[in-house]
């Protein structure tokens, strides 16, 4: 008996084609309209007191960076011997120095050099003659040996003897470095009215003695001499000592400080990704304000400096203190970009989206070629597709890690860093296999 099962079927694949377009014509109308309301939903909550901390946090970030930059370099130059001694290396082989040095020293040493002792020895009735035959002559005679000391000084100066005299000037200078910043004397570094000092009586007692070895007799008779060798001028030398006193003591606690508020207003931020961007450009942009302030300080400073002073010399040991300082703010500009960098090109933008796309198609194309080649991961592959997330956090913990304990990270370093992190995270990319279906089970006996 023939029966009408086939029309029932079409029936109701018709029933079943028309309710699929009904629902994605109500699908479609949602997304344009969005969803309907329903009556038990309530606003979402703004967390104004949330955001406001957050803000604050993040703009307390932002001011404390530069000073965590002053703070960081402050107390390295005074808790760190080898540190300071880097930091002043440069001057012994600067010309301007050197040439300011070898005219100090020149000048101490002529000025000292006994030529009245040539006439002892002598009988009392020989002194008048050779006394008036030395003042006719003193100034020639003045000349020649200030010649000759100035030829010595100047071959010290230019050797390599003199570099490690003038690291052992600074390494005994920096054992009075605390006692400079707190105003207090002694030491090879002195703070006097307006001006910080070295002695350079090591560099004097050298000459002396090459002098002697020279054929220069009278050089012994010299006493010992501690001749100052101004390195800061400045009015405004006690207030800075004493900024730079604070910054001593503050120098560990400010950038945790600093880094403690970026942290803090990162997890209190509604959207965390644009915090950390703000965060990243904000703190850069603290970094190149303090940037901006040592060149214009620079140039105040220059130009009150009294007119006796050699203003090349003054540039030279002002740009050579600080250089550290902005070694520490091109280091903060960097990382502060590159963190930036790194959070926008996870979020959401298009652009963001096409970077991703471009960065897996191309490690993509290189495992597929890998894989025609015969390549096959197994359980590690595997491995890596179950965790990948989990170990790229891992490695960016790493390279934050390695950052922070470094020493005095550099942008080179810093660069590097970033360089490894990236090659890390290709890595787990290329190593993403999530394997075939049913791979690495075992077939039934």
């Amino acid at each position: 008996m023939p029966t009408d099962r086939p029309g029932d079927e079409l029936a109701e694949l018709r029933a079943r084609l028309s309710a699929v377009e009904a629902q994605e014509a109500r699908l479609a109308r949602q997304l344009a309209t969005g969803p309907a309301p329903h009556p038990t939903d309530r606003p979402p909550p703004r967390h104004r007191v949330r955001s406001f901390f957050a803000a604050l946090l993040i703009v307390l970030a932002c001011v404390l960076t530069p000073l965590s930059a002053l703070a960081f370099w402050a107390r390295s130059q005074i808790s760190d011997t080898d540190r300071y001694l880097a930091t002043m290396a440069p001057l012994a082989r600067d010309p301007r120095i050197k040439t300011a040095v070898t005219d100090r020293v020149t000048a101490e040493i002529v000025k000292q050099l006994p030529l009245d002792s040539l006439l002892d020895g002598l009988a009392p009735a020989d002194r008048p003659q050779l006394g008036a035959l030395l003042g006719g002559i003193g100034q020639a005679l003045t000349d020649g040996l200030s010649g000759l000391v100035h030829t010595q000084v100047a071959r010290l100066v230019d050797s390599d003897a003199f570099v490690a005299l003038w690291t052992e000037v600074n390494r005994n200078a920096h054992a009075a470095l605390e006692k400079m910043v707190t105003g207090q004397g002694g030491g090879a570094v002195e703070v006097r009215n307006d001006t910080v000092v070295l002695d350079l009586a090591p560099v004097i007692a050298r000459v002396k003695s090459a002098l002697v070895d020279q054929g220069v007799p009278l050089a012994s008779r010299i006493p010992e001499i501690h001749t100052s060798y101004p390195l800061v001028q400045s009015d405004a030398i006690p207030k800075v000592r004493t900024a730079l006193r604070v910054l001593d003591l503050a120098g560990f606690w400010v950038p945790v400080l600093a880094g403690a508020c970026a942290l803090g207003g990162v997890l209190l931020a509604a959207r965390r990704r644009q915090a950390v961007v703000t965060t990243a450009l904000g703190m850069a942009g603290g970094a190149l304000l303090l940037g901006i302030g040592l060149s214009v300080f620079r140039a105040v400073y220059l130009d009150r400096l009294p007119a006796d002073v050699d203003q090349a010399v003054a540039q030279a040991v002002y740009d050579t203190l600080v250089r550290y300082l902005r070694s520490a703010v091109r280091v903060v500009v960097t990382l502060g970009l590159l963190v930036a960098l790194g959070a926008w090109v996870i979020g959401p933008g298009r652009w963001a989206r096409a970077v991703r796309g471009g960065w897996r198609a191309g490690l993509g194309a290189v495992r597929r070629v890998a894989g025609r080649s015969g390549l096959r991961l197994g359980p590690v592959g595997r491995f890596v597709h179950r965790w990948k997330a989990p170990l790229g956090w891992l490695a960016v913990a790493l390279a934050a890690l390695a950052f922070v304990l470094w020493s005095y990270p550099t942008v080179l370093v810093t660069l590097c860093l970033a360089l490894g992190l990236v090659a890390v995270l290709a890595v787990l990319e290329l190593l993403d296999e999530p394997g075939r279906p049913g791979e690495g089970t075992r077939a039934p006996a």
